[in-house]
């Protein structure tokens, strides 16, 4: 069967019965394949639905990470009657995913609305502090327990770490001899790249419900005003720390190039998108934020980037079997991007603190 045939009956499943006009490839993403599938209404209306087949190597319990995202959505739709919120489709018996032996479907509707990868305007890079901040206080009361751990040890630096070593000396594609640098300083900043993982498994800093992938172009925007509309990708929404959302939304941002970037010394942290983004985040949690958790956010910003270089690193390794890769050193690029990044943080990390301090004061 075709995708085209695919994606109708995906959508039939999903209890679309509208007139069928095909499909559109969405590029966005690294993990999970989407694509906008559109019909026409009986009045000739045309109608958009997001569908996604989800990586099932990358998410091992997908039907688990289903649950997580239906509570969550559901808990935040409640709170906010009358207001745009995510909401997944469901079949005639509930479910909120179709598999099909090969395959794992979701869908959800197509919210018409620009998303950012390179930021300049700062009031976007703001707005999406502020969405990401909001969805964590929308959470806030929500039962922690209820959450299913989809990527046991998700941001398990220590454990990511781990997983580098192992790659190395397994070396399954041959490639350690011409990673020797990447690997030398990805281990010799090991221990400040774990220092969040530390003080959580001591436990100084307290679980929170997280989105854990908070790129900005998790967010979608209104294409004229430029307000955030809705926090969307919820599939690493699991217990974890208010640093890793806002380490990783730094990580995106706040580098001057994209994250694979093939100029790697082109990198480093923007600090005026440094100071918009925690602006913004900080407005909606400062209030509830430990001293501790408010301490943490520079350095989080350095942990999260030495995690997912290691990430890039391992995959690498290990034959490029998680991240999709455009070519044979994709993920090498993107390590060295990292890389790079990494140490420009560490360079400017008290002017980073001091951001923090004042931006929590406002």
């Amino acid at each position: 069967m075709d995708l085209r045939q695919k994606l109708l009956e995906v959508s039939r499943q999903f209890r679309i019965e509208y007139e069928y006009l095909g499909y559109e490839t969405i590029q966005t993403g690294n993990v999970n394949h989407t694509y906008k599938v559109n019909f026409l209404l009986p009045e000739g209306q045309p109608k958009s639905f997001l569908v996604q087949n989800v990586n099932t190597f990358a998410f091992r319990n997908p039907v688990g990470l289903m649950e997580n995202i239906d509570k969550v959505t559901e808990h935040i739709r409640r709170k906010k009657p009358g207001q745009l919120a995510l909401h997944f489709h469901h079949t005639a018996d509930r479910k909120t995913y179709v598999a099909d032996g090969e395959n794992f479907w979701r869908m959800t509707n197509y919210v018409p609305s620009v998303t950012f990868d390179n930021v300049a305007d700062l009031d976007v890079v703001r707005n999406a502090g502020k969405a990401f901040g909001e969805f964590q206080m929308d959470l806030s009361d929500f039962d922690i327990t209820e959450l299913t751990e989809t990527i046991p040890g998700f941001h398990n630096t220590r454990q990511r770490y781990r997983a580098l070593r192992d790659a190395i000396a397994a070396d399954r594609v041959g490639r350690v001899k011409t990673a020797a640098p990447e690997i030398d300083y990805l281990l010799s900043i090991e221990d400040v790249a774990c220092s969040l993982t530390d003080l959580q498994a001591a436990g100084k800093l307290p679980l929170r419900v997280t989105h854990n992938d908070t790129k900005i172009n998790n967010v979608l925007f209104d294409p004229k005003t430029k307000e955030a509309k809705i926090v969307i990708d919820l599939d690493t929404v699991m217990p974890g720390l208010m640093g890793h959302d806002f380490g990783d939304a730094i990580r995106f941002a706040a580098n001057r190039v994209a994250e694979d970037c093939p100029e790697a010394d082109r990198a480093g942290v923007d600090l005026e998108v440094f100071r918009a983004f925690a602006e913004g985040f900080l407005s909606k949690t400062a209030g509830t934020m430990t001293v501790l958790e408010r301490e943490t956010l520079p350095v989080s910003c350095l942990c999260l980037t030495a995690e997912l270089a290691a990430r890039f690193l391992t995959d690498y390794l290990d034959g490029d079997r998680y991240f999709k890769v455009l070519s044979a050193d994709h993920n090498m690029v993107r390590t060295r991007c990292q890389m790079a990044l990494a140490r420009d943080m560490l360079g400017q990390m008290e002017e980073m603190k001091q951001i923090v301090r004042q931006c929590a004061g406002q």
